[in-house]
């Protein structure tokens, strides 16, 4: 899929990160993995990121993404597969070679690792990613890498292949900033955790597709929220958010790291264990088990 037919596909519906799974000792379950974005393409995402956010890219070792997104590749179908890339621009070059190699249909950039830098040490960073491929490139605006206007507009410029814009800063303001600047140039994506609870602000500042934790365990009801977002249906908007968003950002606020955890918890109330997180993440205790089994059973 050449960086073109990639930001169609991208801006075409609504995206997910499946989760790795993991066997008990925290190698990677392969055949699991497969089985779930075999059946995760089934609900029509757009297009899947393996070894993402919500993947625990950060707990992969570069030797595991490729094998991760080779799993991703041959499970998805027609999906397109995007893998995450990341760290210190040496080693997310690497990363985004080998994403590539294996099969990768575009990458998503995520923050490099520790440091905050001005905006030229960004576009410098950026850059060299987007020089180092042939695929699409997506950036991830988050944390210690927050690129503003003028810098997209110059990557924009510099790099034919960069495709994508997604936030998870939450400034929205910034965001109409930048959509306004570079219109249809990218592809605007809604990155912030459980987008769902932020996707309506979000549509007003032009970025009309985000990316889903939640389609994981709960895809039908995920695609159902997006399509009654989009078509403007705000009862139906309104009583997802309260049966089922809210109560469920309520017990991940919990706890650190339960942006992850809570989604692998999900898939266990189904029946459908992904295996543990891998540390420095924890997993839900037994009582929050139990609360989230009753927000899963009250949205159906």
């Amino acid at each position: 899929m050449n960086p073109n037919e990639l930001k169609k596909a991208v801006g075409s519906g609504l995206l997910s990160f499946p989760v790795t799974h993991f066997n008990q000792d925290l190698t990677f379950d392969e055949a699991k993995y497969r089985s779930h974005v075999e059946w995760l393409a089934g609900y029509d995402a757009a297009a899947l990121f393996a070894a993402g956010g919500t993947g625990e890219f950060f707990s992969l070792n570069p030797a595991e993404i490729p094998q991760v997104v080779r799993a991703a590749k041959a499970a998805a179908g027609n999906t397109p597969i995007i893998s995450g890339t990341g760290y210190g621009t040496s080693l997310a070059v690497e990363i985004a070679r080998a994403a590539e190699k294996a099969g990768a249909d575009g990458l998503l950039l995520l923050p490099p690792y520790l440091m905050f830098a001005e905006q030229a040490g960004l576009i410098a960073h950026v850059k060299a990613v987007c020089q180092a491929v042939g695929i699409g490139v997506i950036v991830y605006n988050r944390d210690n890498a927050v690129l503003n206007a003028e810098s997209l507009a110059r990557l924009a410029d510099e790099c034919p292949n960069l495709i994508g814009f997604k936030d998870g800063v939450g400034d929205v303001d910034k965001v109409i900033e930048i959509t306004t600047l570079l219109k249809d140039r990218l592809v605007y994506v809604g990155g912030m955790p459980t987008h769902e609870v932020y996707a309506q602000a979000y549509f007003g500042a032009g970025v009309t597709t985000y990316s889903s934790a939640v389609f994981n365990f709960v895809p039908a009801l995920a695609q159902r929220f997006y399509a009654a977002l989009r078509a403007g249906e705000q009862t139906t908007v309104d009583n997802i958010l309260k049966g089922f968003f809210f109560p469920l950002v309520t017990l991940r606020n919990r706890r650190k790291g339960y942006a992850v955890s809570i989604i692998k918890a999900g898939l266990r109330v189904l029946g459908k264990d992904p295996g543990p997180v891998r540390p420095p993440l924890t997993d839900l205790t037994a009582e929050e088990m139990t609360v989230l089994e009753k927000i899963v059973a009250a949205a159906g």
